[in-house]
């Protein structure tokens, strides 16, 4: 368990973790591939096999992250694809008790998403869930994502945070051991990101699927 009274400031990740992460991962292993198919007028087999391929080559990169960078690579428009599937976004059930607990214990909440701040406005749009948080950074605005140790010196001499007393919530194992090898006090690990997915073994962190076996 979590030692609340050792805790100042909680920086959370947005998809599949405030997030349901199944409209991500439907929009991107699903409806990409559907309109890269269409568009390069080859199979849908062919279409995925290509869209991993590409995936995997900017894997944990900023490039992975931008809707710009994948907008001119396929020649796709991202955005207003988004829209058409704006029905999948949605909160996570357990979130809204758990940042209105943590609010109310007087703890900082801060998002900090690799989502490119476009999707990021749509979701919050969609959700209003920036009405619960303190603060919100997109790493998009320095350039370089969650998996690099270069982010987390910039955030952290922007925010000013005590690292021994700040909590970091996220789904990504790359990231939270980002995270850990930058000196983050407190680290949370999401295991089941995707409500239509089975939950993640998680053994290297203190992990939830429920956010309401945690509240302060």
């Amino acid at each position: 368990m979590l030692n609340w009274s050792k805790i100042d400031t909680v920086l959370l990740d947005m998809d599949g973790t405030l997030l349901d992460l199944h409209f991500d991962n439907h929009f991107w292993l699903t409806v990409i591939p559907e309109q890269h198919a269409i568009k390069q007028n080859i199979s849908l087999a062919e279409a995925k096999a290509d869209i991993l391929k590409r995936y995997q080559q900017v894997s944990g990169q900023i490039s992975w992250y931008c809707l710009d960078y994948w907008q001119q690579q396929l020649d796709l428009p991202i955005m207003e694809l988004k829209r058409q599937t704006l029905h999948l976004i949605k909160v996570r059930e357990d979130a809204p008790a758990f940042l209105t607990a943590l609010r109310q214990a007087g703890k900082e909440l801060i998002l900090l998403t690799n989502a490119h701040p476009e999707s990021m406005m749509l979701k919050f749009e969609h959700t209003a869930i920036d009405n619960y948080l303190d603060g919100v950074i997109s790493t998009h605005q320095y350039g370089i994502s969650k998996e690099h140790q270069h982010l987390w010196q910039q955030v952290h001499t922007d925010l000013g945070f005590d690292k021994q007393r700040t909590l970091f919530v996220d789904d990504s194992l790359a990231v939270l051991n980002a995270a850990k090898e930058y000196g983050i006090g407190h680290l949370l690990a999401v295991a089941n990101p995707d409500s239509k997915q089975p939950h993640n073994e998680i053994s290297d962190y203190l992990s939830i699927t429920d956010f309401r076996n945690m509240l302060p």
